[in-house]
């Protein structure tokens, strides 16, 4: 049986150019390099076996990609398209799940805090949209057009009467006047807050690690070591934090040594 000679293959200086940067670019595709490798083999006059031998692949593989630089250049290393897989959704399905996404949660009788890709997958289902489909799909179509349906933005309405006066005087503060009088180089506006009476408690007795047939085990009694006052400002008008931490002894009241309950 009479082997098929190898095709003839002599890039152009432009093309041995742009084969040599997909063979050894570190940004090119693995599958790209190997055939611009094969190609590169092959216009140094060597023979498919030894272009396999040396590139690891097998010699069918060497041939075919040989064969079609030969008949269509560089353009040939690149994949064919492919049919792919029969189309599962139309486009009028998929316009409407997105439609359904963007509709409010309460047509639908969905909380607010529940309206995830599994929600309009089981609603598209429901008003017969389609037979089936996955929150895979839906979430991915979401993404296609940037749409978050589980996201909102929420806004509150101003029923005090006498909201613009009592906000006046903040604004004030802020564009650093007060009564009508710009504050002096050594007054400060300055926003605090404070989180008081953090409990600093620590187990009596050490946590067990679970073992075999048996869960970790942690004790329920716990000390006191007293409390924890933490103040907090900042400077609006020069963009510093200013804090202090207060530390309070526990007080034992007869009684009640320190027990959680649950």
């Amino acid at each position: 049986m009479s082997v098929a000679a190898a095709w003839p293959t002599s890039p152009r200086a432009g093309e041995r150019h742009r084969l040599k940067r997909m063979a050894h670019g570190h940004k090119s595709e693995y599958r790209m390099r190997q055939r611009a490798q094969v190609v590169l083999h092959a216009a140094r006059g060597r023979s498919n076996a030894r272009i396999a031998r040396e590139t690891g692949l097998r010699l069918d593989t060497v041939r075919t990609w040989r064969g079609r630089f030969a008949g269509q250049r560089p353009a040939a290393l690149c994949d064919r398209k492919r049919s792919g897989r029969p189309v599962s959704f139309t486009p009028l399905q998929s316009a409407q799940v997105k439609a359904l996404a963007c509709q409010l949660r309460a047509e639908s009788g969905t909380p607010l805090s529940r309206w995830s890709a599994a929600e309009p997958a089981r609603e598209v289902v429901a008003r017969a949209i389609a037979e089936t489909i996955s929150a895979s799909t839906v979430r991915r179509w979401l993404a296609r057009d940037a749409l978050k349906p589980r996201q909102y933005q929420s806004w509150i309405f101003v029923t005090d009467p006498d909201f613009r006066t009592r906000a006046q005087h903040v604004l004030d503060l802020y564009a650093r006047a007060f009564e009508n009088t710009g504050l002096g180089i050594d007054e400060y506006v300055i926003s605090a807050d404070e989180k008081t009476s953090v409990q600093t408690r620590c187990r009596r007795h050490p946590t067990l690690a679970p073992g075999k047939a048996r869960a970790m085990r942690v004790n329920r009694t716990y000390g006191r070591g007293g409390a924890l006052a933490h103040l907090a400002a900042y400077d609006v008008h020069r963009a510093r934090a200013l804090r202090a931490t207060h530390r309070h002894r526990p007080v034992h009241e007869p009684g009640h040594p320190g027990h959680e309950f649950p």
